[in-house]
């Protein structure tokens, strides 16, 4: 399927807009700016956009008001289709935010339940009781996302809020033409709807993506045959930063042995899971490393590794943001995209990984493990790739039986010669393509 060949670049418009963090009511075609950067997404080498809420909301796009209007903030539904239709026309698939385990106080529905109370025909829309009182004083309680009163959890085992969010896909893919769906908080989405979902997108658009938001637990509760086609990596992403900060690769070696090594009890063995190094609600990798020299490294076994990568905007060039200082700091405004030796080194090795079927879909088997040097291999019927990683600040000459005398190496394009052991120099990264 084209997302497991693909590279995702992920977006928060609302922020990279420069759109105020409060909805003023006031429409503004800010969106339209996220065509501008379709020519850097491409050169990058990214084969698809995921976009983080563009609809109608009170505040952070996660609250919604209106599923079928694009947020005044950033513009129209017209607008929405015009920016689609750009990265269609470089090739670039575009996927949407779904958020539909909670809405925010301000959608149509909730409103409707806070004027009329009983009388409202929505008021099972949402798990209401009229015993109670809200901390908004609204004369009933309801249930909140995790605690957040401003986050309405829908009832998603009303058939008629189901029936609502259906409709409401039919018309994102009619309307935009768009490709998939991340799902927000995909972990607490009631099972029964996240399989209607899946067997409704099935048989509305071939090849419709669906990627849950998933943190912790087993992955496949939530991805598989019926349900999501990937779920984003939590596990790995902890261990990309902590095994480089602490100088020990073991952690990243027993999480990917513990997913996807060739042993009987491999948890998600040919499951293509999201894998990132930074997102729009942790901080970025620029600032959680401890070592700027690391940044190449994370990069390189990012797209080494099993899974279907995704790059947040800015990270490419080294852009930083902390968690602690607010969500606005993870999510910031740029005027234009940036391109640096960063940059250049992440779309190398996203090109490497286009053209090697081993990198995008080969089984995993690690070969060589210390705590500052990593090699595994990503193996198809027709190719090996031998994936090395020195974290160290000199230089290691890897010993090990590579299988085969010569290789390319796919980032640079230069002939490696496995003869008289391998020298890694400081902070790299090579993708060793043996001779069959």
């Amino acid at each position: 399927m084209w997302y497991n060949d693909s590279v995702f670049y992920q977006i928060y418009p609302l922020g990279l807009c420069g759109a105020p963090e409060e909805n003023d009511g006031v429409q503004a075609h800010r969106i339209l700016k996220l065509a501008d950067w379709a020519e850097h997404i491409e050169r990058l080498g990214c084969g698809a956009l995921l976009l983080n809420p563009v609809f109608e909301s009170d505040r952070h796009g996660y609250d919604t008001r209106d599923y079928r209007r694009v947020d005044c903030r950033l513009g129209t539904n017209e607008d929405l289709k015009a920016v689609v239709e750009a990265f269609h026309a470089r090739g670039v698939r575009v996927v949407l935010d779904g958020v539909f385990n909670h809405v925010g106080r301000g959608f149509w529905a909730f409103r409707d339940v806070r004027e009329r109370k009983w009388d409202s025909p929505y008021k099972d829309w949402f798990r209401i009781s009229f015993d109670g009182n809200s901390n908004y004083n609204d004369g009933f309680w309801y249930e909140g996302w995790e605690g957040h009163y401003e986050l309405v959890k829908l009832n998603l085992q009303n058939p008629a809020v189901v029936d609502y969010l259906l409709d409401t896909v039919r018309f994102w893919v009619e309307e935009f033409g768009i490709d998939g769906l991340r799902l927000d908080v995909a972990y607490c989405l009631d099972e029964g709807f996240l399989r209607r979902l899946r067997g409704f997108c099935d048989g509305l658009k071939a090849d419709f993506f669906l990627v849950g938001e998933t943190l912790h637990g087993d992955y496949k509760r939530w991805a598989g045959e019926g349900k999501c086609h990937s779920c984003t990596n939590y596990e790995c992403y902890k261990g990309l930063y902590s095994s480089l900060n602490d100088m020990n690769l073991f952690e990243i070696g027993h999480s990917l042995r513990r997913q996807f090594g060739s042993e009987p009890w491999a948890l998600y063995r040919g499951m293509s899971l999201m894998s990132f190094v930074d997102n729009h609600d942790v901080t970025r990798a620029a600032s959680v490393l401890k070592n700027a020299e690391h940044l190449p490294v994370i990069y390189g076994l990012l797209f080494a590794m099993p899974g279907i990568p995704c790059v947040y905007y800015g990270s490419e060039w080294g852009a930083e943001g902390e968690k602690r200082s607010g969500d606005a700091a993870l999510r910031p405004a740029f005027e234009r995209p940036e391109r640096n030796a960063l940059t250049d080194a992440i779309a190398a090795m996203i090109r490497a990984r286009s053209a090697s079927p081993a990198l995008r879909e080969g089984a995993y088997r690690e070969v060589l493990l210390t705590n500052r040097q990593y090699i595994f291999e990503r193996r198809t019927e027709g190719e090996r790739v031998l994936c090395a990683f020195n974290a160290d600040a000199v230089s290691y000459t890897a010993h090990f039986d590579a299988g085969c005398g010569l290789a390319e190496e796919l980032i640079s394009g230069q002939t490696h010669d496995f003869g008289a052991g391998s020298e890694l120099p400081p902070y790299s990264v090579k993708y060793w393509k043996c001779e069959r």
